[in-house]
């Protein structure tokens, strides 16, 4: 399974641990070169190959890494993910640097491969928000469709969501999405948060309206009384356990922050295999 990856800008990542150098590296001999592996400790999606290599690439050219399994399959633990070999001083000090990236966007591909399967069967289609690690935005967006969801507005500069706080500051749903059409030509989403508004939602006449925690009859009332005329998006105290019956009231997304902020990072190991 292949996605679009966003361009890869590794150095402030290695800052962050480099600083003004690797001190503990330094202890091995700059000829010592060295074969590792790494393998991982639970099932996973794997994602971040990409930066991953960027990783080793930017510090030594010439490590070579032989990755087993491909970006986007489903990983079973204890699974060897990959090969590497080259400078063991660059394979040391890149290492912790590399793991983390992997294990953050694996994780997330993993939460997502979990509820697109819950949805699957249903037109439903499930967003991810902004609500991601600082620094990591695009990586973490990209991650959520390696791993079968779908991506909502990437920042505040590409969709107009029009919330609560918006709406009370512009006086009324109505003034709040005339403004921003005269304002942009993007997509504009307003969120209501109960049936009135909806219908007030409905006059304004945006682009999709955002469901904000609304029973499952309410969900189902709100497609019914819209037939189609409109995208509807349901949010809000959605999980695992409850997404399926969202989907199936006939909504045309619902968003997860989940995705991207509940996650836990994959369980993965490198280990030194040989020195030469």
């Amino acid at each position: 399974m292949t996605h679009s990856q966003p361009p890869i800008d590794i150095t402030p990542y290695l800052v962050e641990d480099l600083g003004t150098g690797d001190i503990t590296a330094a202890i091995i001999p700059e000829a010592t070169h060295t074969q590792a592996e790494v393998i991982t400790r639970e099932d996973m999606v794997l994602c971040g190959t990409a930066w991953f290599d960027a990783v080793f690439n930017t510090l030594n050219p010439a490590i070579k890494i032989d990755w087993q399994v491909q970006e986007g399959d489903n990983v079973t633990k204890n699974t060897l993910l990959c090969k590497l070999q080259g400078s063991a001083r660059a394979l040391l000090t890149g290492e912790r640097t590399a793991l983390n990236l992997l294990q953050t966007l694996s994780a997330t591909a993993t939460v997502a491969r979990q509820y697109a399967e819950a949805v699957k069967g249903t037109h439903c289609k499930v967003l991810d928000t902004r609500k991601t690690i600082p620094a990591l935005r695009d990586a973490q967006k990209y991650a959520v469709k390696c791993g079968g969801c779908y991506n909502h507005r990437i920042g505040l500069y590409d969709g107009v969501l029009i919330k609560e706080n918006h709406i009370m500051a512009a006086g009324s749903i109505a003034k709040a999405v005339q403004t921003a059409r005269e304002l942009s030509t993007v997509a504009v989403e307003v969120e209501v948060e109960s049936l009135p508004q909806l219908q007030e939602a409905l006059a304004a006449k945006p682009d999709r309206i955002m469901l904000d925690n609304f029973s499952l009859d309410d969900l189902r009332t709100a497609v019914a009384l819209t037939a189609g005329s409109i995208e509807l998006e349901a949010s809000g105290n959605i999980d695992l356990t409850t997404i399926r019956s969202v989907a199936e009231t006939g909504v045309d997304f619902i968003s997860i922050g989940a995705l991207t902020k509940h996650i836990q990072a994959i369980d993965l190991s490198m280990r030194i295999k040989l020195v030469v």
